[in-house]
C-alpha cells in the first residue's frame, strides 16, 4: 500500500486508540498466571484455610483468569478486523480481490466463458497475435485450465469467430 493510503489507514483506526496494544497482551498474560495460580490451589489447596474453601476460590480464580485471556485475545482480534476493514476500504493497488478468486473458484463455468469471449475477441481478425496469446495464457493460469481444455477453448472460439463471418 502506499504511504498516502497507509495514513488515511491509521487516521480512520485513531478513533480506536483508546488503549494501546501492550494492554492486550497484559491481559492475556495476567489471566494465564491467574489460570495457572488457580490450577495450582485447586489440586494442592494447602491447609492455610479450609481445603475445601482453597479449592473453590482457586476455581473462581482460575474462571476470572480464563475470561481475562478471551478478553485480551478477543480486543486483539477487534482490532485486527477493524485493521483489514479500514485497509481494505482504502486498497486502490492492484492486489488480488480475493472475493474475485473466490467467485471464480464458486463459478468455474462463468469464467470459461469469459475465457470463450477473450478467444472469439481475438480470432475475430483471423490470426492471435504474440501479445493476445499471451493475455490468453494469463487467463488460463489464473483460472487454472488444462492446455487440453484451452485448445477446446480456442477451436470453439475459431468456429464462432469464423462463423460470424
Amino acid at each position: 500500500m502506499a504511504t498516502a493510503d497507509m495514513d488515511a489507514v491509521d487516521e480512520r483506526l485513531a478513533i480506536f486508540d483508546d488503549e494501546p496494544d501492550i494492554n492486550d497482551w497484559v491481559e492475556v498474560m495476567s489471566g494465564a498466571a491467574m489460570v495457572l495460580l488457580g490450577l495450582f490451589h485447586m489440586f494442592s489447596p494447602g491447609d492455610l484455610v479450609n481445603p475445601d474453601t482453597m479449592q473453590w476460590f482457586a476455581a473462581t480464580v482460575t474462571a476470572a483468569g480464563l475470561v481475562w485471556i478471551g478478553h485480551g485475545l478477543k480486543d486483539m482480534a477487534v482490532k485486527e478486523i477493524r485493521r483489514s476493514m479500514a485497509m481494505l476500504e482504502q486498497s486502490t493497488s492492484a492486489a488480488p480481490d480475493h472475493g474475485l478468486i473466490r467467485d471464480v473458484l464458486l463459478n468455474p463455468d462463468a469464467y470459461r466463458d469469459f475465457l470463450l469471449d477473450a478467444y472469439q475477441q481475438a480470432w475475430e481478425d483471423g490470426v492471435i497475435t504474440e501479445e493476445e496469446m499471451e493475455e490468453l495464457r494469463s487467463f488460463q493460469q489464473a483460472l487454472r485450465i488444462s492446455d487440453e481444455e484451452m485448445d477446446e477453448i480456442s477451436e470453439q472460439a475459431k468456429e464462432a469467430a469464423q462463423d460470424a463471418e
